[in-house]
């Protein structure tokens, strides 16, 4: 089968070909497991923290990709949930403990990090860690909501926002553009705050139903009872604490953070940042009930995902142009 593989860790500022399209065996599902022939797979920020080493592969070369759609291909023994035609999706959670906190279990195990992904013609997962793809979502509208949405479904659950709070929302990529959707419908009454870095992404913003956008460091003109953070960066953390109310929260929704203007937070001030009880909670992976939960409700309420399509060879312009251009919704390679 085609399959793009991370043979080596690079920085995309200098490499534009991280990746390298290779035939490699299909694989064969093991008891339990299932074999999908992929027809699409979201390409996710969290592929560049792979490829430059931010949460680097266990072992290379490795098949990146982690919001995958496609049918069943095959079964192993045991299996009963799926059979072949089915169509599913995986997301970042290629397997763990099955428990309430199997996103922060040691079990815990990364589909395209520690084990193969989606960035190939087939792939094999634990039948458990598989979920229906709704019949109203396409492929490819279907693959950033494995992972974008399902996580930022999460996010949005952990910042404890009441219907008729302010929400607010740093970066507005392919996870922000669907939770702006998602707040929506489950918080009617809420005003939603964007703060984005270019004026493309925050006129996008205000084409899904904004009610006030500006740039990464502006001064919202009302606090914000909650702020989920979705960006590679930390000044948009210094910048949110100060938009925060007090008792507000935090919430940052990413792998790892780079380094480029770590610095920044330097000019952290207790009174100004973290006084009046504002809080700060991260998102650590995503369990499989967020995934199970999410993807109906994105189908009953008709979540828009805008992407850009791209054939699998040409994984590196995606994930190039991930790395250095301004975002306007997701990235999906068509196998």
């Amino acid at each position: 089968m085609k399959a793009m593989l991370l043979d080596r860790l690079v920085s995309l500022e200098s490499c534009a070909t991280p990746l390298r399209l290779a035939d490699v065996p299909v694989p064969s599902p093991g008891p339990g497991e299932i074999r999908i022939a992929i027809t699409a797979c979201g390409v996710c920020h969290t592929e560049l923290d792979e490829i430059e080493g931010r949460t680097a592969p266990p072992q290379l070369p490795v098949i990146p990709g982690h919001q995958v759609v496609g049918r069943v291909d095959g079964v192993g023994a045991s299996v009963s949930r799926f059979r072949d035609g089915d169509r599913v999706g995986v997301g970042w959670i290629h397997s763990s403990s099955g428990e309430q906190d199997e996103n922060l279990h040691a079990d815990f195990r990364a589909t395209g990090r520690d084990v193969n992904g989606g960035y190939a013609e087939f792939m094999t997962v634990g039948e458990n860690y598989a979920y229906p793809i709704p019949a109203s979502l396409s492929d490819t509208a279907a693959a950033p909501l494995l992972c974008a949405g399902a996580i930022g479904y999460r996010a949005l659950r952990l910042c404890g926002l009441r219907d008729g709070q302010r929400l607010g929302l740093t970066g507005f990529g392919g996870s922000g553009h669907i939770v702006l959707q998602l707040a929506r419908h489950l918080y009617p009454s809420s005003e939603v705050y964007v703060f984005a870095r270019d004026a493309g992404s925050r006129a996008f913003a205000v084409d899904l139903g904004a009610d006030w956008t500006g740039s990464t460091e502006a001064i919202a003109p009302q606090r914000l009872d909650a702020i989920i953070d979705t960006t590679p960066a930390w000044t948009p953390v210094v910048s949110a604490l100060a938009n925060l109310a007090p008792g507000g929260r935090l919430v940052i929704n990413a792998i790892r953070k780079e380094d480029s203007d770590k610095a920044v937070l330097q000019g952290l001030s207790y009174h100004d940042h973290l006084w009046m009880e504002r809080e700060i909670k991260s998102v650590a992976n995503i369990a499989g009930a967020d995934i199970a939960e999410f993807l109906p409700l994105a189908a009953d309420i008709s979540i828009r995902t805008e992407v850009s399509v791209y054939p699998l060879a040409d994984a590196n312009a995606a994930l190039v142009a991930l790395k250095r251009q301004p975002v306007r919704g997701a990235k999906v390679l068509l196998i």
